[in-house]
């Protein structure tokens, strides 16, 4: 079904014209199918129809989305808080653990800008926070493992490297460091829905947060926290008035926050419905057209095969290279192209009607499963006509041929 799949999709997502556009955005934004209108007319037609009422049947929505982050999780018995961004979970995350006896956070260099800047602003406040390199992936979790200690309160490190796609080995055993040392572990694995198969079920005691803006084209609002059963009891510094819909402490005073046991702990306050409704339809349409992580996966793999094979044949003078070294199957679902001339060559492409994106030194290409192979082929020669270009400009040097 691979190579027909594109021709099956396309015509599910009118509203996004994909099959007039080369979006190349699949690791960022991907298009939404048409169902998910219907969802956000649902989330209006319910509140104009219920007032205040709306909130049971927005509390469904919340329990399908929640169903539909277990089956992408692989873990059925998944206890989850719903949150409009992982950045919101991560505060309620942070604020749940003892700082004061265990001030040390481990992360890496390699994390998106959530844990980047708010880790960081964390330190200028006495926080003591351990950046270890993310770079050789193979060997990360080891090293994240050596720098926990008695006085570390969690280490915080994605699955999937944002930037480089890499994908990080030996959770597991990076999970079984952390329980034998008192620490937390928790795994942002955005990068990994939908596009890469993870199983949340397998590292049981790790505390998982992601969001299905990505490749499970859920759009904006539509993020997680998976509570593991040992936190059951944590109380959250940062904590929404939501947490006390259910479950409520019967042993707290009239002088201590209550708090339900498990994932409502971590509940926040109103919010606006209309992502759940979207979200339920999305996870609808993928369940009815058998768009699972594993066939999702396998057609990544054939789309960045491709886009790679493609690569390699150009003339890139020596301005833009691609990890040569990291087998396919150890990446995740983007073209990831280092250039000190990325940002140009994002512009040159968008001006040439491909969507794509930069971070720094790296172009990333994003394949969707509802994307042709000619559609690719063009971003591809779209790349290629920007790079002469940018060469026949005279405005950077070509330098020395890169692999």
């Amino acid at each position: 079904m691979n190579g027909d799949l594109a021709a099956y999709l396309a015509p599910h997502y009118t509203m996004f014209r994909v099959s007039e556009r080369l979006l190349l955005t699949g690791h960022s934004h991907q298009a939404w199918p048409d169902v998910a209108l219907d969802g956000q007319i649902e989330a209006f037609q319910d509140a104009a129809l219920g007032v205040d009422g709306k909130w049971a049947r927005a509390m469904d929505k919340a329990e399908e989305v929640r169903a539909g982050f277990r089956r992408v999780l692989g873990d059925p018995g998944a206890d989850l808080a719903l949150g409009a961004s992982t950045h919101e979970l991560v505060l309620r995350f942070l604020s749940a653990l003892p700082l004061a006896a265990r001030p040390r956070l481990v992360t890496t260099d390699g994390e998106f800008h959530t844990l980047r800047r708010q880790l960081g602003r964390l330190a200028e406040e006495g926080l003591e926070l351990v950046r270890v390199p993310a770079e050789p992936v193979g060997s990360l979790p080891e090293r994240l493992a050596a720098a926990v200690d008695d006085r570390t309160a969690a280490v915080l490190v994605s699955a999937v490297l944002y930037e480089s796609a890499a994908i990080v080995p030996d959770l597991a055993v990076l999970a079984g460091t952390c329980d034998r040392r008192g620490a937390e572990l928790l795994v942002d694995v955005y990068h990994a829905l939908g596009a890469v198969p993870f199983s949340a079920a397998a590292i049981p005691t790790a505390w998982i947060v992601g969001g299905g803006y990505k490749y499970l084209q859920l759009g904006e609002g539509n993020c997680f926290l998976r509570v593991p059963p040992h936190a059951a009891r944590r109380r959250p510094v940062i904590t929404g008035w939501f947490a006390e819909f259910a479950g409520l402490d019967a042993a707290a005073g009239p002088d201590r926050v209550a708090y339900p046991a498990g994932a409502q702990a971590f509940a926040g306050a109103t919010y606006d419905p209309t992502s759940h409704y979207r979200a339920a339809r999305v996870f609808g349409f993928f369940a009815e057209h058998g768009l699972t992580p594993g066939l999702l996966r396998s057609v990544s793999l054939r789309q960045l095969a491709r886009l790679r094979a493609r690569f390699d044949a150009m003339d890139t003078g020596g301005l833009i290279s691609r990890d040569t070294g990291t087998p396919p199957e150890r990446l995740g679902a983007f073209l990831a192209l280092r250039s000190p001339h990325a940002a140009r060559l994002r512009e040159g492409l968008a001006a040439r009607g491909v969507l794509a994106d930069s971070r720094g030194t790296t172009l990333r290409l994003g394949p969707a499963p509802y994307l042709s192979d000619a559609q690719l082929d063009a971003a591809m020669d779209a790349l290629e006509a920007e790079l002469s270009a940018v060469r026949a400009s005279g405005a950077v040097g070509a330098g020395p041929r890169q692999a």
